[in-house]
């Protein structure tokens, strides 16, 4: 082992649930391969998410995740309680997703740390 390998930094281990300030640092540190899934209705999406969320509803998660999701993608989701944040995270570990974890506490969580979020707009035409 050198000197030098512990300073040299590694990717976080997902784990089955993170709570906000771990996904922040993980998005802080850099690292692209992970995703995080809305998974609230589409209104509640609009009205506000985790900056860089993508809505994937409970409702139609596992085919839209089997489209877009490969199976060992690290993924971060969110429901609108930790219940359902849980019920969605089991769909998607029976579907063979292996890297998934409950983002406790969701949204709410993610603002109380003061952590960005979007909305988006619905202009009228």
């Amino acid at each position: 082992m050198n000197l030098f390998d512990n300073l040299i930094p590694k990717p976080v281990v997902v784990k089955s649930q993170s709570r906000a300030y771990e996904l922040k640092d993980r998005l802080d540190w850099g690292e692209p391969a992970l995703t995080i899934v809305d998974a609230r209705d589409r209104e509640s999406f609009n009205q506000g998410h985790i900056m860089g969320a993508i809505s994937m509803p409970a409702s139609e998660l596992i085919p839209r995740a089997n489209a877009n999701l490969e199976t060992n993608r690290d993924i971060y989701i969110y429901g609108e309680t930790d219940e359902e944040t849980e019920a969605v995270a089991a769909q998607l570990r029976s579907a063979g997703y292996e890297n998934v974890s409950e983002l406790l506490g969701g949204l709410a969580a993610w603002k109380a740390a003061g952590y960005p979020v979007e909305s988006v707009s619905s202009a009228a035409a």
